[in-house]
């Protein structure tokens, strides 16, 4: 074969490959053209085309939004029931006093949840309040008050006392100082104060300082309020509430009957020389009063030891001596009393013994009387 023959044969088939080329270029074309206008109309179009389809009064379909799905195939826990009426008494906390005779709309007041106002409880058919419930407890009776006896009383005129003070701690550390003791009797009435302090150097350093005060009658001094302040503590109020017939204080929640004859830690030695200025004869017996501390009350339960004489910065006295013993469940401490009948039964000398061992003793060294 020559070398037209194959020239020849390029050239049939570069001419068939174009002729291919443009034929098929030719039917992509028609199609696109026709894909083209087939297409999909645009959302705005579509919009109008479906509100044009709908007369002015007919409503509008309301499409709902589409349902949140849960993250998790299994089915959702169930609500927890309501609790039972004991556990709901159980998350009530106790121990939030009420002001005797407050309604509950006065508490409503000052929680602040008065009806109408936000926070106030729900109301109306179908709902409980937590008050029906779960129903209060009954209030607890009040114990009765102690029975103690009735004594005949005198009681001591107006006086001021100087006492030395001794004290010897549980470990043997010894301590001097001094104490006041002074009351006044006024009309229906009285006041008193002690004041008890050591002597460091060339100074003074009050420890103690009670007051009393109250009214005076058949049974003898009768506390209305007691303060005391112990150095480096905060001053606490002991009160006798004569119409309520009870014992409160400012340092506890604690509350008590309020015996005839009830007396403060201040006002005891007092009590005790008018019950011996009555009659001493009623010393013979043990002497039983109630008597109002910081915290608390109880029965002091005193016995006559005997008669002794007693050295004192005044001379040698003749003294009565009283004994209140350790009564256990109640006061740990002993507590000693002398009552001096050539002095107008004042107590001249107060001695306490406490459970550690420790004993602070008072001996009288001047008494100035200042009423009749």
């Amino acid at each position: 074969m020559s070398s037209a023959f194959f020239q020849a044969r390029r050239r049939r088939a570069l001419l068939l490959g174009s002729v291919t080329f443009l034929l098929h270029w030719t039917v992509l074309g028609w199609l696109n053209g026709q894909l083209g206008r087939q297409s999909l109309p645009r959302a705005a179009d579509e919009v109008t085309a479906v509100a044009r389809l709908l007369p002015d009064d007919a409503p509008h379909p309301v499409v709902p939004p589409p349902a949140l799905l849960p993250l998790r195939s299994e089915p959702l826990p169930p609500p927890p029931p309501p609790p039972p009426p004991a556990q709901l008494a159980d998350a009530v906390p106790a121990g939030l006093p009420v002001a005797a005779g407050a309604s509950s709309a006065d508490t409503a007041a000052t929680d602040g949840t008065a009806a109408g106002q936000v926070g106030a409880p729900l109301a109306g058919p179908g709902v409980e309040s937590v008050a029906q419930a779960v129903p209060a407890p009954a209030p607890a009776a009040a114990p009765p008050a102690p029975p103690v006896r009735s004594y005949r009383v005198d009681l001591p005129p107006s006086a001021d006392m100087t006492l030395d003070v001794d004290r010897v701690d549980a470990d043997g550390t010894h301590w001097s100082g001094e104490a006041t003791l002074g009351w006044r009797l006024q009309s229906g009435g009285y006041r008193a104060k002690v004041e008890v302090g050591i002597r460091l150097l060339f100074a003074r350093v009050n420890l103690l300082e009670l007051t009393s005060e109250g009214a005076t009658g058949e049974n003898g001094f009768a506390p209305a309020v007691m303060t005391e302040k112990r150095r480096g503590r905060a001053l606490t109020a002991t009160h006798f509430n004569r119409q309520d017939g009870t014992i409160t204080f400012s340092a506890s929640q604690n509350k008590y009957p309020l015996a005839a004859g009830a007396q403060d830690k201040a006002s005891v030695p007092l009590q005790l020389a008018a019950i011996a200025r009555a009659d001493p004869g009623q010393l013979n017996d043990s002497i039983d009063m109630q008597v109002g501390e910081d915290r608390d009350a109880t029965v002091f339960h005193f016995v006559l030891v005997g008669q002794e004489d007693i050295d004192t910065r005044l001379g040698k006295l003749r003294a009565w001596h009283l004994s209140r013993p350790p009564k256990p469940g109640s006061y740990n401490s002993r507590l000693d009393i002398w009552l001096a009948p050539e002095r107008g039964w004042y107590p001249v000398k107060i001695r306490n013994t406490e459970a550690s061992g420790a004993v602070t003793t008072q001996t009288a060294n001047n008494i100035v009387m200042t009423g009749s």
